[in-house]
């Protein structure tokens, strides 16, 4: 017998992860192979659940061990010329330590930098995408409903 679910569309996946500092700022890494900063986070591999690669990616990207918390955010983005559709999850990392925060340790190849950035900071740093991403994470975390969203925009 044949598996029906073989059949049906796949769709390119992401999980990111939201962390903070004290002073409420999230945190921002900048890859090497683009010109837009990012949240540590990254492609949801074969057969791996979201949260999975959440955990995973956090710790390739910022070496550090750690276990988000809820989902905050579910974006369903259209394709493009340049890329299919894709469905990306934001988890709440929580607030980082200072003790934390000084063991990140980065894989140069992939990542030059990270920085503290207030919400403000963070939209000159982000693709508008991403942006409007991180704004309904914010909020969403401080409000504690998870936001769905299209493209990056709330869908009521």
């Amino acid at each position: 017998m044949t598996d029906y679910t073989a059949s049906l569309p796949r769709k390119r996946m992401g999980a990111g992860v939201l962390l903070s500092d004290h002073r409420g700022r999230v945190l921002l890494v900048e890859p090497t192979y683009t010109d837009y900063w990012e949240i540590p986070g990254g492609a949801v591999e074969a057969d791996e659940s979201p949260y999975a690669a959440a955990v995973r990616e956090v710790d390739e990207e910022l070496g550090l061990p750690l276990r988000p918390g809820r989902l905050l955010v579910t974006d369903w983005v259209p394709p493009r010329p340049d890329r299919t559709e894709g469905l990306m999850l934001l988890f709440d990392g929580g607030l980082l330590t200072p003790e934390q925060t000084d063991r990140i340790q980065l894989p140069a190849e992939e990542l030059r930098s990270w920085a503290w950035c207030t919400e403000h900071e963070a939209t000159d740093r982000l693709s508008d995408l991403l942006s409007r991403r991180i704004t309904a994470a914010i909020r969403a975390r401080a409000d504690g409903s998870p936001a769905y969203l299209e493209n990056g925009y709330p869908v009521p």
